[in-house]
């Protein structure tokens, strides 16, 4: 899915396609429904099925990365977004996190690379990429395949040097702390 609302494909035949939305609403639910149609379509989901939503500015994230995130967390049930189970939209303060740092699940870690500023990706994780057999009590039945809209809000490259204004784009305008680790619902353990 392109700049303003427009989309191309190929078909069977090699047959190129293009389809015009009529708002940017359609054109994301549209792109929400071709990654859940490439889950069910797939016999086993063995890696992280992803879907750019929109696709931001700048450069994309990559490991050792800092990024502060929206999200929403939807188990996957009846073939499509189930229960909300976890989700920080409405709230005030961002997830933040360190690519490659081990302290979100590995569907995320995978799943996140190549994300810009002001982009936002469905992720369908399987479980053997979140919480495997134990689950999480009273959220995330065991062996649960998860799907997450995420938004990246801010980024802070690790490649940039730090000197007194090498925050250009950090976090440095969100006077929220960092979450706990353990308290974000996203821990190692």
């Amino acid at each position: 899915v392109q700049p303003n609302n427009y989309s191309t494909f190929y078909d069977d035949q090699r047959q190129n396609w293009s389809i015009m939305f009529e708002s940017e609403k359609a054109a994301v639910d549209f792109s929400k429904q071709v990654c859940i149609a490439k889950c069910n379509s797939s016999p086993a989901l063995d890696s992280v099925l992803c879907q750019d939503l929109l696709l931001g500015e700048g450069q994309g994230v990559e490991g050792g990365d800092s990024l502060e995130v929206a999200y929403t967390g939807w188990l996957f049930q009846n073939n499509g977004l189930g229960q909300v189970f976890d989700s920080n939209v409405n709230k005030d303060k961002l997830l933040r996190l360190k690519l490659g740092a081990g302290k979100v699940i590995k569907g995320w870690e995978e799943g996140m690379l190549g994300m810009k500023k002001g982009g936002r990706r469905i992720l369908i994780i399987p479980p053997a990429w979140a919480y495997g057999a134990q689950g999480v009590a009273g959220r995330v039945p065991p062996d649960s395949t998860l799907v997450f809209e995420v938004e990246v809000r801010r980024v802070k490259l690790s490649k940039e040097c730090s000197g007194s204004d090498g925050l250009s784009v950090s976090s440095r305008d969100s006077p929220a702390p960092s979450p706990v680790p353990s308290s974000d619902g996203f821990s190692s353990d």
